[in-house]
């Protein structure tokens, strides 16, 4: 993994309240790398950022302050018109395959809408090859080309949601948890097409969640957020043997044991209130639940620091 597909700079993510000059900062200073061919998962309590992030880095959502690159060229200073062209490598999975989804389209015209809006084919008919090669690329039945999303279950709507983001051929696509609102027993089938794709059209992912379990299965390389801010990024199964970040610990240790020997054991748990994004506190952001804070930790914000390939941004780090 050694070509850099999107790189992000110091990049901050602010939403204005109903209160003048008060904002609430999602995304927080970020800067990280998504390789070429990887997936990365984004993991992370809720309302960490990592979905505001996940939009911020496609152009979704504008970015406050910071710089985007997506193969070397910085697209923060895009207009829209001269964002339109990079917009197809880019693509996005939605959470609720439920609401991601237009009623009132027919399966045909969900998946042919990116089609049509970059004019990539030349007849209508064309198009509807095209639909159905997709719809069998994600294992939904051709013959059902022409019926709705409420005909569907939710995992089936979820593979349309996923031809859908592939149709313009896609460099990147960004899972924001696209297994969480499936049934266990759908899930690891949604995950494997995933893979299976991702091998057949040699795609990048960014696949946000929050299933450690899920993100085991999925990832390459885990970048763990916490109050808008990374805590830390390694290769999967470093962060799972030897996670060096204390909040990453506590992440590890709150996943469910099957084993119910296992289940007795006593486990740490984070005391305190997570601090409000609107008003961050000083220093490193989980000094207010860290355990192991120091007076530095309250008074000085670490920086993300390479310990032989791994990031963490900790001022206790210990390789």
């Amino acid at each position: 993994m050694s070509e850099i597909l999107l790189e992000t700079k110091h990049l901050t993510k602010e939403f204005p309240t109903d209160r003048k000059g008060q904002v609430v900062h999602a995304v927080n200073d970020v800067t990280l790398r998504i390789y070429k061919g990887e997936t990365l998962a984004l993991v992370g309590e809720s309302g960490c950022g990592k979905s505001t992030l996940g939009r911020t880095l496609i152009r979704m959502l504008p970015a406050t302050g910071g710089q985007i690159f997506f193969k070397g060229q910085e697209i923060t200073s895009l207009s829209e018109k001269e964002f339109r062209a990079i917009r197809p490598k880019m693509q996005m999975v939605f959470q609720d395959p439920y609401a991601s989804l237009d009623p009132r389209m027919s399966v045909r015209d969900i998946i042919a809408e990116p089609l049509n809006t970059y004019k990539v084919c030349n007849s209508k008919k064309e198009t509807t090859l095209r639909v159905a090669e997709l719809m069998q690329s994600v294992g939904v039945p051709v013959e059902f080309i022409n019926r709705y999303p409420h005909q569907f279950s939710g995992g089936q709507r979820q593979r349309i949601g996923i031809a859908r983001a592939i149709a313009l051929h896609p460099e990147l696509i960004v899972c924001d948890e696209p297994v969480s609102a499936l049934d266990v027993s759908v899930q690891s089938q949604v995950l494997n097409l995933l893979k299976d794709l991702q091998q057949e059209f040699q795609l990048t992912y960014l696949f946000i969640g929050h299933d450690l379990s899920v993100i085991n299965f999925i990832a390459d390389r885990v970048c763990v957020m916490f109050l808008g801010c990374v805590c830390e990024i390694s290769r999967k199964e470093e962060i799972y043997e030897k996670p060096l970040h204390p909040y990453t610990s506590f992440l590890l240790d709150a996943i469910p044991q099957a084993d119910p020997h296992l289940r007795n054991k006593e486990r740490r748990l984070l005391s305190g209130e997570i601090p409000s994004p609107v008003d961050l506190p000083s220093g490193c952001c989980f000094h207010t639940r860290c355990p192991y804070a120091s007076e530095i930790c309250k008074k000085e914000r670490p920086a993300l620091k390479d310990y032989g390939g791994r990031l963490c941004a900790c001022h206790a780090c210990q390789p």
